[in-house]
């Protein structure tokens, strides 16, 4: 979570809002200034957190879009968020900008405007915006990226990314 953190800092967000469990498994982990918000369920699944995060940017009226970074992609990089911001401004009709990265096709970040924050309601399971995505290709504006940006579900995910990229070591 940290490094994610850390990859928003570094392209510029702020406000940054972090989602948690009850337990708040990041306990004293220091991320710096932060907005932490709690997801009481989070057996929803990514979607409920996505609802909590946009939730706690609505009375933000200076906030125009929202990046989304799970924090199981501990590889996400400033340049990519940096990037999709930018995708953002050269498209102001779409409302939505996604990463899609050469190596994995991972579809992660992404940016969603204001306008369609609304959709969040609508979601359910652990597939966040995806569905959406998928369903509508006129409303997304994708952004190639070199690399990849694997999920870390499991001790077992981090030790394959370890095995094969041993610079991600320090990723947290």
């Amino acid at each position: 979570m940290a490094h994610v953190v850390a990859a928003a800092r570094a392209a510029g967000l702020d406000p940054i809002v972090v989602v948690v469990p009850p337990t708040d498994e990041l306990g004293d982990l220091d991320l710096g200034v932060i907005r932490r918000v709690v997801n009481p369920n989070p057996v929803e699944g990514l979607s409920s957190s996505v609802r909590l995060g946009i939730r706690a940017l609505e009375l933000d009226k200076d906030v125009d879009a929202v990046a989304i970074l799970p924090g199981d992609q501990p590889l996400v990089r400033p340049d990519v968020i940096r990037a999709l911001l930018v995708a953002l401004d050269q498209s102001p009709a779409t409302p939505f900008v996604v990463a899609r990265y050469a190596d994995d096709g991972a579809p992660n970040p992404i940016v969603a405007r204001r306008s369609i924050w609304r959709l969040a309601d609508e979601l359910a399971g652990d597939r966040g915006f995806g569905p959406v995505l998928a369903t509508h290709p006129e409303l997304v504006r994708m952004v190639k990226v070199g690399g990849a940006n694997p999920d870390i579900d499991t001790a077992a995910d981090l030790d394959r990314l370890v095995a094969t990229d041993p610079a991600s070591r320090n990723v947290s």
